[in-house]
């Protein structure tokens, strides 16, 4: 782990914000190994101790973005699909990709997708190779508004995860590691 005045750490601490909790990377690896060996154990206490703390943190989180977003008068699954638009790699989906992205129907993907254009947050251009499909982007509004959102969110946010514990963080952080597969590499291993 680098020393606490390495320009290393200080890169890493400056992008995560003043108010951040640094976490050792070794720490967490091994509460992450500590869930994965509890997952099969007889006694799954552990395990569930760290899904308990992800789910709570995910869940208040996300009640906080679904009420900035109803705040700023956009629903919360309009929102979502304002994001995976947006946050796409070429800033743009077709209506099946936005569909596969909520995890919703095509037709419902559709219905957000004209209640966003209606409001001139996103436009839709028919695709180039296929006139059938049906390709959607964030418009300057829609980004804008976006921003807002996200601006009010993080205040929110802060003031929630203030008063997380680092056990709570790493807990939470090694579940979410667990569900994707993910582990960290530490010095000396």
């Amino acid at each position: 782990m680098p020393k606490p005045n390495s320009s290393r750490t200080r890169a890493v601490s400056r992008s995560a914000g003043p108010d951040s909790t640094v976490i050792s990377a070794r720490s967490l690896e091994m509460r992450r190994r500590m869930v994965a060996r509890a997952f099969d154990a007889k006694d799954k206490h552990v395990y569930f101790e760290g899904v308990a703390e992800a789910r709570y943190i995910l869940r208040k989180v996300f009640r906080i973005v679904e009420e900035r977003a109803k705040v700023m008068d956009l629903d919360p699954l309009a929102h979502q699909a304002l994001i995976q638009i947006y946050g796409s790699p070429k800033m743009q989906l077709r209506i099946n990709e936005l569909a596969d992205r909520l995890d919703i129907a095509p037709a419902f993907a559709s219905n957000l997708v004209r209640t966003l254009s209606e409001r001139k947050l996103i436009s839709r251009t028919r695709g180039e190779v296929d006139q059938r499909v049906i390709v959607v982007e964030a418009t300057l509004a829609g980004r804008q508004l976006l921003h807002s959102i996200d601006v009010e969110v993080k205040v929110h946010v802060d003031y929630f995860t203030r008063g997380l514990t680092s056990k709570d963080r790493e807990s939470a952080l090694s579940i979410l590691m667990f569900y994707v597969g993910a582990s960290m590499s530490t010095a000396g291993e």
